[in-house]
């Protein structure tokens, strides 16, 4: 809905959406384990998984048992297939904590927002815990500072050898960022285009005259390092739109996005970008 609709006797200060369901089954993951059994039978390259958020709900004597039975079941799916976690929305600080403890490292991907990405930092005590919200636009280097405590404090880029997670794709509204462990995936540029234009597609739903770049044109590649006096400066050049820099073992590559002024579709743009950067990209079998 648009900023000044009303609802009413309640008016909009700026544009948003409202989604609700009433799903009982996935509210509780209740078939991940017939799931998991039966991978033996068409042997996928990649599972994907959502619908965390939802059993948030369900009460912590719920979800702490669930997760439990969760990760059992996640680790028995075989080595050489990949795991794609995307995320959504919550509100509970400690389940949100157990999520990053228990069920990043048996994941090999993970997909998320602004939104998902400040909270990961609020719950999990990440490098920036003054943090609360952004201003405007997330930071790039602020961005891309959590996506590389993401894969060090829970990933393979850290001291746990055991940690599957070895590659993130961020998207919001103006540009996305895809990180990956090196020589854990391949085609990360072709990857992180094609979510971009996945994004424009989806939203824009056609040619709009008002599509505009509300990407940065230059920035820091981390924050932490710019505050230190050590940070690169990437600057976009429009021949060639996604940059791609390397740190400490992880590859990160950046794509600006086409924003149109009235989005068709908001709802599953997620879910499609983080779909079509998988479709491009290919996991590295160790």
């Amino acid at each position: 809905f648009l900023a000044g609709e009303r609802w009413a006797d309640v008016e909009a200060p700026l544009a948003s959406r409202f989604i609700f369901s009433h799903d009982q089954a996935n509210a509780g993951m209740r078939f991940l384990e017939t799931l998991v059994e039966n991978l033996e039978e068409f042997r996928p390259d990649l599972v994907v998984l959502s619908g965390f958020h939802m059993m948030e709900g369900q009460g912590k004597d719920f979800w702490t048992q669930r997760l439990d039975e969760v990760v059992t079941s996640l680790s028995e799916i075989p080595a050489e297939t990949a795991v794609h976690l995307e995320l959504a929305s919550m509100a509970d600080r400690e389940y949100m904590e157990m999520v990053l403890e228990m069920v990043l490292p048996v994941v090999t991907s993970l997909g998320l927002n602004e939104q998902e990405l400040l909270f990961a930092n609020q719950a999990g005590s990440g490098p920036f815990p003054d943090l609360d919200a952004w201003n405007g636009a997330p930071d790039v280097g602020v961005v891309c500072d959590i996506i590389a405590w993401l894969l060090t404090h829970y990933g393979g880029a850290g001291a746990d050898a055991e940690s599957s997670l070895s590659r993130v794709h961020f998207h919001t509204l103006a540009f996305h960022v895809l990180a990956t462990l090196d020589g854990e995936w391949l085609n990360g540029e072709a990857a992180v285009a094609a979510g971009a234009r996945a994004a424009g597609a989806q939203a824009c739903r056609g040619v709009d005259e008002r599509l505009t770049l509300r990407a940065p044109r230059s920035f820091a590649a981390s924050r932490i390092d710019r505050l230190a006096g050590r940070s690169d400066e990437v600057t976009f050049d429009p021949a060639l739109p996604v940059s791609a820099w390397k740190r400490e073992g992880v590859s990160f590559y950046y794509s600006p996005v086409l924003v149109c002024a009235h989005p068709a579709r908001t709802v599953g743009l997620g879910d499609a970008i983080s779909a079509e950067g998988l479709l491009y990209s290919e996991h590295v079998q160790q």
